[in-house]
């Protein structure tokens, strides 16, 4: 009676090995440049929080640049201290803030939403659709460090523009919404206008 492995019982096993990594490489292949749930330390602990949560500081205060460019932008250190001239709550965060503006050195802040070169997004022409800031960037006014919410693939944004696209807004409706309202353009499904 033999005790060893078989030639058949190993090249089953061979098999479903190669099934089995197979399917983790194709999975972890998928998963390449989806950065979802990233959250790197930032430079300056800044809470979103604090900011936008607790006192309710509308995004588009800070990321101004949001209304009118395709890139949301930074807020300059100078309009932190809008108000932080004038708190008398002071913190290490908020010294370090201060000793930038002092010595007019820029904050190195690391970006949390990156999407690959070949992708063309326009924050203006969300935010002018009406879209909210959380739809892509999560929950922010919850966060104490900003991190990635959403997976920022073309499937999950192809997925809200047909959301966008179906919405109940058809014939006789549209019509008479946009006698009252401004009409909101409909989203995109043409590849060449993300995509160049």
């Amino acid at each position: 009676m033999s005790t060893g492995v078989s030639a058949t019982q190993l090249a089953a096993a061979a098999i479903v090995a190669g099934i089995f990594g197979t399917g983790i490489g194709g999975w972890a292949l998928s998963r390449i440049g989806i950065h979802q749930g990233y959250s790197p330390a930032q430079p300056i602990d800044f809470s979103h929080r604090i900011h936008a949560g607790d006192n309710r500081i509308p995004c588009l205060y800070c990321h101004y640049a949001a209304r009118t460019s395709r890139h949301a932008g930074i807020p300059p250190e100078s309009l932190c201290m809008n108000c932080h001239s004038l708190l008398e709550k002071q913190t290490a965060e908020i010294e370090k803030l201060k000793e930038a503006v002092q010595e007019q050195r820029p904050i190195r802040w690391i970006k949390v939403h990156n999407l690959p070169d070949f992708v063309y997004f326009n924050h203006s022409q969300h935010v002018l659709s009406g879209i909210a800031c959380q739809r892509c960037h999560g929950p922010v006014e919850r966060m104490d460090r900003v991190e990635q919410a959403s997976p920022l693939t073309m499937g999950w944004c192809l997925d809200c523009h047909r959301q966008q696209a179906h919405l109940p807004t058809l014939g006789i409706e549209r019509a008479a919404r946009n006698l009252i309202e401004k009409p909101q353009p409909a989203a995109g499904l043409d590849c060449s206008a993300c995509h160049y």
